[in-house]
Formats: structure tokens, C-alpha cells, sequence
């Protein structure tokens, strides 16, 4: 990099800093990035009861059979596969214990991955409960500790 090139770029930084552009702060636009922000224009992400089942049945009903039938699938094509590359006569392709050890991390990868959207689902499910009660524990705490019990 040419020192004048290195110069142009520290005043582009300077004019841009001295316009307003920080990293620590939003966009004045309030997108939460310059290149769009987040999905819907929505500024937190609280959402309702009735958007949280919905969700958890969107993974329960669509998400989970979806990744369950593609780990299926994948199942019994790299077997076949494996099968096809594998000793018949004692010379087998070194690609059939390759594929067989890359498929054994690959259906790792497919459990964990429906323990997780079985866990998002459940925590879907259970957010209000546990936000209800966390609510009355809290009220019951204040409630036994206030001085204005006595008189």
C-alpha cells in the first residue's frame, strides 16, 4: 500500500467519524445495522404467546419431520454408497472408510441438532410458565418483606 493511499484512507476514516458514524451506537435510521437491520423492521424481540406456540408447532410439525427425513435419506444413500466402494475381492476404495466415518460425524451432527430444536421447542412452550411463576415468586418475596404488613 502507497503512503498516499494510506493517507487518503485515514482522512476518509476522520470525515466519516466526524459525520456521525460510531461502532458503539445504531444507526440514526434505528435499523440495528447498515444493511437492513433486522427481519420486519421490529426493534426488540418480544413476541406473544400465541407467536411462541405457533413457532414451537412450526418446528414440531415442519422443521423436525423436514430434518428428520433429509438425516433418512442421507442415511441410506452414503450406505449404499459405502457398500459400493467397499472390499469385495480384498482392494476396496479408501473413500468407503472415509465416507463411512464422515457419515458417522454427520448423524452427530443431525442428533444434536434435533436435541436443539427439541429444546427450542420445549422453551417456546414453557416461556410463559416460567415467566408466570418467576412473576408470583417474585410478588410473594416483595409481598412478605413489606413494612407496610404491620400496620
Amino acid at each position: 500500500m502507497a503512503w498516499d493511499e494510506w493517507e487518503q484512507l485515514k482522512t476518509e476514516a476522520v470525515s466519516r467519524q466526524s459525520a456521525g458514524m460510531q461502532l458503539n451506537q445504531l444507526p440514526a435510521d434505528g435499523s440495528g445495522s447498515s444493511g437492513g437491520g433486522l427481519v420486519g423492521g421490529q426493534k426488540d424481540l418480544a413476541s406473544s404467546p400465541a407467536e411462541k406456540r405457533a413457532a414451537a408447532q412450526a418446528i414440531e410439525q415442519r422443521i423436525e419431520p423436514g430434518t428428520r427425513k433429509a438425516g433418512d435419506w442421507s442415511d441410506e444413500e452414503t450406505n449404499s454408497t459405502v457398500k459400493a466402494f467397499s472390499a469385495k475381492d480384498g482392494h476396496g476404495w479408501v473413500t468407503s472408510g472415509a465416507l463411512k466415518s464422515a457419515h458417522k460425524t454427520w448423524g452427530e451432527q443431525v442428533q444434536n441438532l434435533m436435541n436443539r430444536l427439541g429444546s427450542e421447542k420445549e422453551a417456546l412452550r414453557n416461556t410463559s410458565t416460567l415467566f408466570q411463576s418467576t412473576d408470583l415468586g417474585a410478588a410473594n418475596r416483595v409481598g412478605t418483606s413489606s413494612n407496610f404488613n404491620n400496620y
